[in-house]
């Protein structure tokens, strides 16, 4: 791996290393993200205990998003939520963190456990704010849905410190357009990197157009590893399954609202087709698309 810290911010998210344009250039090149932080356990986690441990996380973020190819954004996807130091969380659900290359940070948490009540589903901490507890360094943007099973928020925590740790070591092999055409590389470069049991990450295009009927997005990449992929000898083409990955409406920043993301995998294929599988968040219902984008293939 070469593992690098392409930006670094302080608690007030001001630039103190690397830069924003040298994050974009890595994830542009299909870099993997994970991001350190800094926080008091008192001051993040159990506002009641007496520990003023410093903790430090780093978190993998293995959905990224290049918003006009001048913005980063990207998204945990798949973290549970956990009660440290010892347990998770008291409620099952997925918590799709989502950071900023400016320390904007935002939560989506669809819960999983259908056959509960519905929460009134406060996902910051203005519950301890109204309780008298200090919270000086959380601040509050907006919040969404919060009487249904898929609440969302927009937030800043104040952590003390912020890395945006990249693993720049993968190769771009095969780029094409939405038509299918090859701009670069080939697919039996692809089939044989396969054989070898090396990685594979694709990079799709404006991959949020048929997110709710939205129209006019603006332009965008997303980027995420594949799990399985098959390499068909004969006819020349390349289908891989992605891992889990996020869609949310496009833009700088990136936040949630209401009804502007959902969650699923792909099917991709070397030719441009893709085939999603995408469950509302609000219901846990599917839905089936078939749509062709321009992608980027990349191997390690």
């Amino acid at each position: 791996m070469t593992n690098k810290i392409a930006l670094e911010l302080d608690m007030q998210r001001n630039v103190i290393s690397g830069s924003p344009e040298e994050l974009r250039d890595a994830i542009r090149r299909g870099a993997d993200l994970r991001v350190y932080t800094e926080f008091r356990h008192n001051e993040h986690i159990d506002f009641s205990s007496s520990n003023n441990e410093m903790v430090r996380e780093t978190s993998d973020f293995p959905a990224t998003y290049l918003v006009e190819d001048r913005w980063v954004a990207a998204m945990m996807t798949l973290r549970q939520p956990v009660s440290l130091p010892d347990r998770f969380g008291p409620r099952p659900s997925l918590s799709f963190f989502m950071y900023n290359e400016d320390g904007r940070q935002a939560i989506a948490r669809p819960y999983l456990d259908r056959h509960g009540e519905v929460p009134n589903s406060r996902l910051g901490y203005e519950e301890y704010i109204d309780g008298g507890i200090d919270m000086s360094k959380y601040h509050t943007l907006s919040e969404n849905d919060t009487d249904t099973l898929a609440p969302s928020s927009n937030f800043i925590y104040d952590f003390y410190n912020y890395k945006f740790i990249v693993d720049d070591s993968w190769t771009e092999i095969m780029s094409l357009d939405a038509y299918g055409n090859v701009l670069s590389g080939n697919a039996k470069a692809l089939g044989e990197a396969s054989r070898k049991g090396w990685d594979l990450k694709v990079a799709i295009k404006d991959v949020c157009k048929s997110l709710h009927g939205m129209e006019d997005l603006p332009e965008h990449e997303m980027f995420i590893q594949t799990g399985p992929h098959y390499y068909y000898t004969e006819s020349g083409f390349m289908v891989a399954e992605t891992r889990p990955f996020l869609r949310v409406q496009p833009a700088i920043p990136m936040t949630y609202a209401s009804h502007n993301w959902d969650f699923g995998w792909a099917i991709v294929r070397s030719d441009g087709h893709l085939a999603g599988l995408y469950y509302d968040p609000y219901t846990l219902r599917y839905k089936r698309t078939y749509t062709r984008h321009a992608m980027r293939w990349f191997t390690r």
